[in-house]
């Protein structure tokens, strides 16, 4: 998957992920329950995920499963935030990371082992 998924779209993923695979019904009903969504709005993001070949549907009772794992949304969306606000520099994102003041000490402690373990490789 190339193309870049929205907000919205990323709402209907997160179903996805959570629940393994669900009815467009489902998805529509339980996105009207926690935003609000109208049926004819969900049917569209979802037809949307299908064209970026983010989600398989299949019949019947217009089934969809996510094609793509969340790692993999969340690896892209990454890049593609590094690419676009840091110039390309992952260094540069982690700085204002922490010098934003709100990474925990553990989330440090975690990032450094992770360091740690990339240099051994």
């Amino acid at each position: 998957m190339t193309e870049k998924l929205f907000s919205s779209e990323i709402r209907v993923m997160e179903l996805l992920w959570k629940n393994g695979g669900m009815t467009a019904k489902e998805i529509a009903s339980a996105l009207a329950e926690t935003i609000g969504w109208s049926k004819t709005t969900t049917y569209t993001v979802i037809k949307k995920c299908v064209e970026k070949g983010a989600v398989i549907r299949s019949e019947p009772g217009f089934f969809c499963k996510a094609a793509v794992s969340k790692e993999e949304v969340q690896q892209s969306e990454a890049f593609d935030l590094v690419d676009r606000l840091f110039d390309g520099s992952a260094d540069l994102l982690v700085s204002a990371l922490i010098g934003s003041g709100k990474v925990s000490a553990e989330q440090i402690r975690s990032l450094r082992e992770l360091v740690g373990k990339m240099e051994e490789e």
